[in-house]
């Protein structure tokens, strides 16, 4: 589990196609610091749960199933990734509860600037729509963020100075792509009301 409180931004330096779909990343992760990572822990890497298979003093290596990268988006070569480290059960949950399990891809729509804050207006799959919330939580690019509206199956977000600043979302343009998980609350009371 994961907060979405990015800790560092990394830069993907390899993507390498492996049998059967999936890649083997490596990502330069310097400034997450990895000294007290292992082999077999779990990082999100723009919201995506990945194990570590491989590391080094400043990178790790992680597989990505054919499945995963057929609902994410952002692991090209170079790509700039937000980068957290699993929760312990001390930590502070500065975010909301975020499984690293990425639902699909949202478009940006819209970008509007707002003083120093940017609000930003993305189009969710149809299907996802029901379990995003005005002032619900919502990650992004393994953010967490407060839903600001909704309007079917687009919703705003208002993106404070800090995030734009300590996370990749500040690069975000029209038409470009984010993981969206949805919370998984939404999809725990929906399971909870279905008719058996």
């Amino acid at each position: 589990m994961f907060s979405g409180i990015v800790e560092a931004v990394g830069t993907v330096t390899a993507a390498v196609p492996e049998a059967g779909g999936g890649l083997r990343l490596v990502v330069d992760a310097a400034g997450l610091g990895l000294k007290d990572v292992a082999v077999g822990d779990s990082i999100a890497v723009n919201g995506i749960c990945l194990t570590v298979a491989a590391r080094s003093a400043r990178n790790f290596e992680a597989d990505v199933s054919r499945e995963t990268l057929a609902c994410t988006a952002g692991f090209a070569r170079g790509g700039r990734v937000n980068l957290e480290k699993a929760l312990r059960a001390a930590d502070r949950l500065g975010g909301h509860l975020v499984s690293g399990h990425v639902d699909d891809v949202g478009i940006v729509t819209r970008m509007q600037r707002a003083g120093a804050n940017r609000v930003i207006a993305f189009r969710a799959p149809a299907q996802l729509a029901k379990y995003i919330a005005r002032k619900g939580s919502v990650t992004l690019n393994g953010v967490s963020l407060t839903v600001n509206d909704v309007r079917g199956s687009g919703f705003t977000v208002n993106l404070i100075p800090h995030t734009l600043a300590s996370t990749n979302l500040g690069a975000l343009r029209a038409g470009g792509k984010v993981n969206l998980e949805v919370d998984i609350l939404a999809r725990y009371i929906e399971r909870l009301h279905e008719k058996r």
